[in-house]
Parts: C-alpha cells; sequence; structure tokens
C-alpha cells in the first residue's frame, strides 16, 4: 500500500509488480483478500498495471517444466484478478548462458510452445527478454525465437541496457526488435572497479532518452515504457528504495515529457 502511494505521489502513471517466489506478489502468497485490496489500491491511486515480472527459465528439468507451467497459469489469473479490464502481461527472462544458445535454442522453442498454450489459454501476452548473461542474448536470436512460435501470445521486451553493454547500436536494434516488442524497460550501464554493472536510468549519461523514446513513438510503439531497477542496484547496503523512485522520475521525465509520454515504474 505504501509503495504504490509512494508512486502515485512521485508521478508515476503505472507500476509492474514483482511476482518472483516468496516476493510480496507471489501468487502463492496472495489470498483472494489480498488480491482484492491490491486491485482496489491500483484503481484508487490511478495507477496502471502494464505487467507483472516472473523468472521462470526455460532450461529446466522436465519436473521443473511443469512446475513452471503451473506458476505461469497462476500469474496469469492474477494478472485477470487484478486488473479485469486491461489484464496485465507476463514479462521473464529465459535463463542459460550465452555460449550454450546454438545448442539450446530448438530445445528452447520446444518449451515455450508449451508456454504459449498457457498464454493462449489464459488470454495472457507472455513477453520474454534477451539478457546480456543469458543464452537468449541478441536482439537476432530474440526475434528469431518468437518468430518461431509465430504467435500473438508470445511477444518481445526490449531492453537496451543488455544490447548497449554488447556493443548494439539502440537504433539498429530497436528497429529489428519493434514489430515482436510489446514491453520495454530502461536502466542504464556504468563501470565501476573495471566492470560493467546496471545502474539507475540517466544515471550514466550516455543514453540520449529523447532519441530513445522518440524511435519508439516514431516505430509505432503503444505500449509501456518502465523504469527497472536492477538487482545490482538494489542489492546494494545503502539502497534506498523511495530516493530511487525519486531519482528515476527526475533523471527521465523531462524526456518523457518531450516526447509527449507518461512515466511507469
Amino acid at each position: 500500500t505504501q509503495a504504490l502511494k509512494i508512486c502515485a505521489d512521485i508521478g508515476y502513471s503505472g507500476v509492474e509488480l514483482c511476482c518472483l517466489k516468496d516476493w510480496p506478489c507471489d501468487p502463492a502468497l496472495l489470498k483472494k483478500a489480498d488480491r482484492d485490496k491490491l486491485r482496489t489500491e491500483l484503481e484508487d491511486l490511478a495507477l496502471d498495471l502494464p505487467c507483472l515480472m516472473e523468472n521462470l527459465g526455460l532450461l529446466v528439468s522436465d519436473a521443473q517444466h511443469t512446475t513452471n507451467l503451473e506458476r505461469l497459469k497462476n500469474v496469469c489469473e492474477l494478472g485477470h484478478e487484478l486488473s479485469p479490464e486491461a489484464p496485465p502481461l507476463i514479462e521473464t527472462v529465459l535463463g542459460g548462458k550465452p555460449d550454450e544458445w546454438p545448442m539450446v535454442r530448438e530445445r528452447m522453442v520446444e518449451r515455450l510452445r508449451d508456454w504459449e498454450k498457457v498464454a493462449a489459454a489464459s488470454k495472457t501476452i507472455v513477453a520474454i527478454k534477451a539478457h546480456v548473461s543469458g543464452a537468449l542474448h541478441t536482439p537476432q536470436d530474440a526475434k528469431w525465437l518468437v518468430q518461431q512460435i509465430n504467435s500473438p501470445w508470445i511477444r518481445l521486451v526490449y531492453d537496451y541496457s543488455h544490447f548497449q553493454r554488447q556493443q548494439f547500436n539502440l537504433k539498429e536494434s530497436l528497429s529489428l526488435m519493434l514489430p515482436e516488442t510489446v514491453f520495454v524497460h530502461i536502466k542504464d550501464n556504468v563501470v565501476k572497479a573495471g566492470k560493467p554493472e546496471f545502474a539507475l536510468p540517466g544515471d550514466a549519461g550516455d543514453v540520449d532518452y529523447v532519441e530513445y523514446l522518440t524511435l519508439l513513438r516514431e516505430g509505432g510503439y503503444r505500449g509501456s515504457v518502465v523504469v527497472e531497477v536492477s538487482a545490482q542496484v538494489s542489492g546494494k547496503p545503502d539502497y534506498n528504495p523511495i530516493a530511487a523512485a525519486k531519482r528515476c522520475y527526475q533523471n527521465i521525465q523531462p524526456a518523457f515529457v518531450k516526447a509527449g509520454l507518461r512515466i511507469e515504474l
């Protein structure tokens, strides 16, 4: 309740809720009364719910895959309960390591087809995210993977921070993925002690967010653009979530205004 009110007071128009296992919005922990209360709070604060975050993974044992399918079904149901008129999509990374991609991509396609059946039955879009440290890590492979499924229920997340670290061009990577993209995360990269790590959007200062948002708008994107606070930031001992939320808004809000967009967290 407090977190949602803080986000609304800062000026955000929506939130992404984290539904990972044992987190506050884990579907297994939310009883009907909790869900009803959360839906009412979102409505009262006029906060959109564009997305729920999961972390399921495709490269798992058969038993874990079965468990993940049930978790996916449960989080889809949660989304419909929290926002019946506009159910949120579900976004997740897929696991694995970059050098594994050639060996595991066909297995990922097979497993993703099972996810698609759950998504279609639930009428919920599942958006998969390429990750710099995951088997799926490039724009080209992300596009290839969803095209193998060829379903409106399996789409893409675009997060330039993962591609920037691999030296991909913003405009080129975005243009490639945009037709299949239904959700966008924003955050920055910084280098500390010679190693790259994620940062709050706008902190590094090397991403032109006005250009970024203009490319999205001109490319026909009409989904949400959501601030993501990486665990590399939130896991630091001195992390303050309220200060971070305010800082992200102050960093990025001017670019959203210039691009004629709202800002979400």
